[in-house]
Order: C-alpha cells, then sequence, then structure tokens
C-alpha cells in the first residue's frame, strides 16, 4: 500500500519535472526611469503614459527589459545498458535495499478473535456467597 503510494507520488513529480523543465517562457519589465512601474509574465505590461510625452534628446525615460528563459528543446533517453557496470551494480543494489526497507511484518494471528463467552444464565459467585478477598 505504501509502496504504491510512493510510487504514484515519485511518479507524479518527475512528470512535474520534466514539464517545468520544457517549458519557456518570458518576463516583461517597465522602468520609468529607475522605478519599475510593472512586472508582466503572460501578457504585456502597462506602460506608464510617458513613453511619447517626455522627451529628452531623442530619448525616452521609460524602458522596457525582456528577459526571456528558455526550456529544454529535447530530452535525453538513456537506458540501464548505457551506464557501465560499477554504476548498473550501485543502482541495482540500492534499489534493492530500497524495496526491501519497507517490507511490513507480516500480520498477526489472534486464535481467540472470534471466540465469543458463553451465555451466563446466573453469576454462580454470588449464588454460592463466594468472593476473592
Amino acid at each position: 500500500m505504501i509502496k504504491l503510494f510512493l510510487h504514484k507520488c515519485f511518479s507524479i513529480l518527475m512528470t512535474f519535472l520534466v514539464l517545468f523543465s520544457t517549458v519557456s517562457f518570458t518576463i516583461e519589465k517597465h522602468f520609468c526611469g529607475d522605478v519599475l512601474i510593472d512586472v508582466s509574465l503572460f501578457s504585456e505590461t502597462q506602460k506608464c503614459g510617458m513613453d511619447s510625452g517626455v522627451i529628452l534628446k531623442n530619448k525616452s525615460c521609460c524602458k522596457d527589459e525582456v528577459d526571456v528563459v528558455k526550456g529544454q528543446k529535447e530530452l535525453k533517453f538513456s537506458s540501464f545498458d548505457d551506464l557501465d557496470f560499477s554504476h548498473q551494480q550501485f543502482i541495482t543494489a540500492l534499489s534493492f535495499s530500497f524495496i526491501n526497507l519497507f517490507d511490513g511484518l507480516e500480520k498477526q494471528i489472534i486464535p481467540h478473535r472470534n471466540y465469543s463467552p458463553p451465555n451466563l444464565v446466573t453469576d454462580i459467585l454470588v449464588l454460592d456467597q463466594v468472593f476473592i478477598i
């Protein structure tokens, strides 16, 4: 049960790792002077409105920066046979010891689990006036 749960969690984690390593995106920043006005991840940044209003020596006080984060284009698929013998031996020993780490205890057998005591018609100790002192 726990092995299946860990396997599913690890599979989901690896799926997200592959997904986020292949996604590329851009970050746009709009500065007015030295002040950051807007940062945008998926859409265009909002301008401060001073792009065309203030022009000093054919220069605007506003500037835009675009940072592009590129993801991987190709994924490398390798097999177990591509590794050298010492790495294969290490991975085999590690996986064998990790799998055997989670072996649980066997279920305990309780022989009297389904035993129901007989119905008491009368309380014999009270009837005979025998008490433990």
